[in-house]
């Protein structure tokens, strides 16, 4: 008799609210999930100084101004080109190649303009387009995979940055702060607060 109640319940819910589609979610979450990643970067690069940019510990190690290169080059190719048919001019080993280069300023730029563009076409993007083919980088994918890929690869790196900006500057960056007080994500009234039944 619960169990048939909250199904109930839930039913109503679903059929009265006006609801995301799966495809609607997918990439508002994509697109929010890559400007949340480029605004930890560029809040990473104001805490570096210029000479940590282009440090590294050994060649087996990317330093960040190697990342941001790569970051550019990958949301480019895979979204830009990839998906949105531009130009594909992509160089990835000057990416990793390359062991002095711009300064913060001006690689964090390139890299905004470049992800602001994908963040665009990925939020207009057709949703009947998430199961085309598409060939990028050699490999065969639909579109929803070439997206999730990215999102992925970016999350990977700009965690990457995360990382060794705490290592060269010793500092709590405080992404995480709002959990420190409840480990879980504070709300403008406590649930305990509200009158039960809601």
């Amino acid at each position: 008799m619960t169990i048939r109640y909250h199904l109930n319940t839930l039913f109503l819910l679903v059929s009265t609210e006006t609801c995301m589609t799966l495809e609607a979610d997918f990439l508002t979450s994509a697109a929010d999930k890559l400007a949340e990643n480029v605004d930890r970067i560029e809040s990473c690069l104001s805490e570096l100084t210029p000479a940590s940019l282009w440090a590294r510990d050994s060649e087996n190690e990317n330093a960040i101004g190697n990342l941001l290169l790569h970051l550019e080059g990958n949301v480019r190719q895979w979204i830009l080109s990839g998906i949105g048919a531009g130009p594909d001019e992509r160089d990835r080993s000057s990416e990793f190649s390359a062991r002095t280069g711009a300064n913060a300023s001006e690689l964090f730029a390139k890299l905004r303009a470049t992800v602001d563009d994908a963040l665009y076409l990925i939020r207009s993007l057709p949703h009947r387009r998430l199961a085309e083919r598409v060939s990028i980088q050699g490999f065969e994918t639909t579109v929803l995979s070439a997206i999730f890929h990215v999102v992925e690869h970016f999350s990977g790196h700009t965690y990457q940055i995360i990382l060794l900006t705490k290592r060269f500057t010793g500092k709590d960056l405080g992404f995480y702060g709002y959990l420190d007080k409840t480990g879980r994500r504070e709300t403008e009234q406590a649930a305990s607060d509200l009158p039960i039944g809601e």
